[in-house]
């Protein structure tokens, strides 16, 4: 399998475990640009504005502030929720979650299509679980400013802090057919330890069958994966059931080493930038041939699409479950000269057959809509989940064609 670096795919913050998409890029410096006289006329204007708000406004002010509220915004203006300015906090923040150094809540969250941040995954045992925070709930407020999905990583960066301090969230839950259900609590922080991989052995019509839940694709996913996959196959296990429901993505790199184990040799995903150029990253001739279905549901996304998608492409997997998220698209952040940076959109990726997945998705080849997709999907519960009984039900005709 070609490997090119460490890629982050999955727009999606955890807080309390950090996956951003992005690669890491240099700052290109401002040597080589020249000012065009269109650039020299917003500079006046801006100079100008700067002097109306000196000689009239009020109140004190940084001007430091206007300078940076002046880059967010024409970031914001793009209308890329995953293109963004930071300052040299929200930049060292951003760089905190990349390495792994944070104190949180225990709550993945990511930018939904409604212009919310959307909790798509809660921790057990951390502070969210404990305060009843649930999959599909809003963080509207955070200490009582008000944060919408482009501006999720500054809430991000405000719900973060020291282990042992408070933050107050305002918890937005859909109900149906209702105004959604507005609640204010207070989370103390703490270190969250995340297990990205649970599995068991079911038994149905006489067939063993692995379940494996695959909660992201952080670093030690695959030797998790590998783990447990291997675990299930010393049970007996006839067939295999990849969960990547509410998987919001993460490491390119683990991705392609977990899709590599069921693939031989061939494309898994392929991205192209806005010049045309064109990267392909492929598996080798070795695979594992184990029957596999792989559940995805509107919070798949990002690194979760490219394993789907290529399972489907390849026809090696029957997917099961909704459309997923539609993030196909990769990230470069720019580290600045003054400590601020850039995270910019740079490519697009595409399945196997060059089937676009940026706000499209992964369609299931099989459809099936649960009764608990706002709920956390446990691997106890999993007699009442609807998808997981057609993801069922698809094994088994597998294993008795």
């Amino acid at each position: 399998m070609k490997k090119l670096g460490k890629v982050l795919l999955a727009f999606a913050l955890c807080l309390g475990i950090g996956f951003v998409g992005y690669t890491l890029g240099k700052n290109t410096g401002t040597e080589s640009f020249s000012f065009s006289q269109k650039d020299q006329d917003h500079m006046r204007e801006m100079d100008a504005m700067k002097d109306l708000i000196k000689e009239n406004y009020l109140f004190d002010y940084k001007e430091n502030d206007l300078y940076e509220g002046s880059l967010k915004g024409m970031f914001a203006n793009l209308g890329d929720p995953y293109t963004q300015f930071y300052t040299k906090k929200e930049f060292d923040n951003l760089m905190e979650s990349v390495n792994g150094k944070y104190a949180g809540i225990g709550v993945v969250v990511q930018a939904s299509k409604e212009g919310l941040i959307k909790a798509v995954q809660i921790f057990d045992n951390s502070p969210a679980k404990e305060a009843g925070i649930k999959v599909g709930d809003y963080i509207s407020k955070v200490n009582g400013k008000e944060y919408s999905a482009l501006q999720m990583e500054e809430a991000v960066a405000e719900i973060k802090g020291k282990v042992g301090t408070e933050v107050e969230l305002t918890i937005l839950r859909p109900k149906e057919n209702d105004k959604p259900e507005e609640k204010t609590i207070k989370l103390k922080r703490a270190d969250v330890t995340v297990q990205t991989v649970e599995s068991k052995i079911v038994e149905a019509d006489n067939h063993k069958i692995g379940y494996l839940k695959l909660k992201q694709f952080e670093d030690v996913s695959y030797d998790e994966f590998v783990k447990h996959f291997k675990d299930l196959k010393d049970k007996n296990a006839e067939g295999l059931i990849i969960d990547l429901r509410n998987n919001p993505g993460g490491a390119l790199d683990v991705c392609l080493k977990i899709s590599d184990i069921f693939l031989d040799e061939g494309v898994i995903v392929s991205t192209i930038d806005k010049k045309g150029k064109e990267i392909v990253e492929e598996s080798d001739k070795q695979k594992d041939d184990i029957p596999l279905v792989v559940l995805v549901n509107e919070n798949s996304a990002s690194a979760s699409e490219i394993m789907a998608g290529a399972l489907k492409d390849r026809q090696r997997a029957t997917i099961v479950g909704t459309s997923t998220f539609g993030k196909g698209i990769v990230q470069k952040i720019f580290p600045l000269e003054d400590g601020s940076g850039a995270k910019i959109t740079v490519s697009e990726y595409f399945t196997p057959n060059k089937n676009k997945i940026n706000k499209i998705g992964v369609k299931p080849d099989r459809v099936i809509n649960n009764n608990l997709n706002a709920q956390t999907v446990e691997l106890t519960n999993t007699s009442k989940d609807l998808q997981y009984v057609g993801a069922l039900e698809a094994m088994i005709e597998k294993l008795e064609k």
